[in-house]
Formats: structure tokens, sequence, C-alpha cells
């Protein structure tokens, strides 16, 4: 008699997917943000929950920073990994993205996959209970980029209750992944000035929203550069060309322009700091002045990303951990 066998390997631990910021609780948001700057402090400690793990990273689109993060971070952990591109895989032969992600379950531990399209895919990947799902970026969300702004966020300012951030730019999928995130503080001012058109989805901004009224905090989304806020905390905006994304307008220059970030903005907000997901176009989206100015965080933000791509990791396979704190007390 052949004896049974699992159809996959064992794990002593449950299954967790990320696909979206809305599939955490508060408790797990905030430990993934928090255990991200533990990792970049060094207050972590030599830990490897990845130790005997294998994880895939699968990229349709191009990337540098999550690509680079995930892939190092999961080697730091003790993991393995194994790396595919767009045109790596049989599903460019006809293979059905099911029985791709059917046998993706059975060799991986953790899969972090950009394929910048709906997150129908991923979803279907993740439903199932031997691997873990990790949304690099879709067409709607970019979770892992906004986990990375809430680390650099807390790094910062060692807090994101009562924060005032401005938003400037395309309303995308970083600009959505950060209102999902923030309306999860108390307290924080989001304002969103995107060009007309091309704000936030109404599903994105519903959902922010229940989120604020929840804790206390403020979005706002205008499609004007007028009467902007004074005295805020930062300052962020994307690259005008989202990756994986096409303008329906062959005008849209002429929407975009009066959204360029410069060094004027500071006049009414001089202590606050820059961010930007990256990649930058200097002279598109903002002046190289702005950029490689004094304000500008943008690449501490970028380094930041590896250290919230091994809290994700971390997370998938542990669960909750202990949040980072000053002196014991939860910055919260």
């Amino acid at each position: 008699m052949v004896p049974s066998r699992s159809n996959s390997q064992e794990h002593a631990v449950a299954v967790r997917h990320l696909i979206s910021l809305e599939d955490l609780t508060d408790a797990e948001l905030w430990s993934v943000v928090a255990r991200g700057a533990d990792f970049a402090s060094g207050r972590a400690g030599a830990v490897r929950p990845l130790d005997g793990a294998v994880a895939g990273v699968y990229f349709r689109k191009t990337s540098t920073r999550t690509r680079t993060a995930f892939s190092a971070g999961a080697l730091r952990l003790g993991g393995q990994i194994v790396s595919y591109g767009p045109d790596d895989l049989q599903l460019n032969t006809g293979e059905t993205t099911q029985d791709t992600g059917e046998v993706f379950s059975r060799m991986l531990d953790v899969l972090v996959a950009r394929t910048a399209g709906e997150t129908a895919e991923l979803r279907a990947w993740a439903g199932q209970d031997r691997m873990s799902v990790v949304n690099a970026m879709s067409a709607d969300e970019h979770p892992t980029q906004g986990l990375t702004d809430l680390t650099t966020l807390l790094r910062q300012f060692g807090r994101i209750d009562g924060l005032r951030v401005l938003y400037i730019g395309e309303g995308n999928n970083t600009a959505a992944a950060l209102a999902l995130g923030l309306m999860r503080f108390e307290r924080v001012e989001l304002e969103l000035r995107t060009p007309p058109g091309f704000g936030i989805t109404e599903d994105i901004r519903a959902k922010a929203l229940a989120r604020a009224a929840k804790s206390g905090s403020r979005l706002v989304e205008r499609h004007d550069m007028d009467e902007l806020p004074v005295d805020v905390d930062a300052v962020y905006t994307s690259r005008w060309q989202t990756t994986g994304t096409s303008k329906p307008d062959p005008n849209w220059r002429e929407l975009f322009a009066p959204f360029q970030i410069t060094a004027a903005l500071w006049e009414d907000s001089p202590k606050a700091v820059f961010l930007h997901d990256l990649p930058a176009h200097r002279g598109e989206e903002v002046t190289a002045e702005v950029l490689d100015g004094p304000a500008s965080i943008a690449f501490d933000q970028a380094a930041n990303k590896m250290y919230s791509a091994m809290a994700v990791l971390e997370w998938c396979r542990k669960g909750t951990v202990t949040a980072w704190d000053t002196d014991g007390d939860d910055l919260r």
C-alpha cells in the first residue's frame, strides 16, 4: 500500500495573506508597521522566521525597490528565493492562472507577486492554506508601499496619530494604500490634491472614509491647487506615469502640470518632509530642488521598503509580533 501524504509541505503556522491593507486587523496593521521600524533600527535582533522556507518572487511589471526589498528581506530572514520575470512561466504558453497558482502553492511557502492587474487573480491564488500570497502591487492598491510609508512616518515622527499629510498627484494605487492606511490611525489629516478625472476610486474613498469615521481622522480630496493646507508634516507625491498603466486622455500632461511639487510649497509648511514612492522623474511630478533637497526623505523611505518587507514576511510566517515601543510605552 502506498502511504497517504499531504498534497503540500507541512506548515507549523497558519497561512496569512496580504492582498489589501483591508485584510489586516488594526492590531496586525500596527504590528507590521512597528515591526518594520524594529528591523530598521536594529531592535528586532537576529531573527530567522523564514528558516527552511522558500519564497517565490514573481513580477510581471518592472520593479527596483519592491522586488529587491522582498528578495533581500527573505534572504536576511533565513529564507531562500525563486525569482520569476514576466516571460518565465508557462502562462505565456497557455497554462491557466488557476493551474499556475496550484503549482506555486505546492512548492512555495510564500509568493510575492506584482501583476499590476486586478486583485482577483491574487485572491484566487490565496484560496488555499499552503502558501501565503503577498500583493506587491495591483492596479487598485499597493499595500506593501502603504506599509512602508507608515513605517517611514513612524520612524520620522515617532508617531502616526495626529499627523497632517498632503498628497499631490494622481490618485493611483499608492494614494489608495496611503488613504487606507492613514485613516486607521487617530486624528490624522490627509488631504489629496488630484488632477480632475484622476482621483482615488469611489470604492477606495468609501473604505477610507469608513475607517476615518471610526478613528476620528479626516480625509479630503480636491482637484485643484488652491488654498493648500499649511503647516503639514509631510508632502507626498508619486510619479505621473504609474507602472503598468496608461492615461486615457491624450492631453493628460496639461491637467497634471499644476500639480508639480516645487519648493514654493515649503513657504507655508517649512518643517514638512518630502516623500516619494519612486521612481521619480525630476522636472515632472517634482523638481530636482525638492527631491534632492534637505526636506526629502524619499531615499530613506525606499530603504525602509526592505525593512517593511521583512515585517510582512515575518507576519506571514508568525503572525502578530510585539510592536515597537519607547521605554515600554506603545507609540500609538
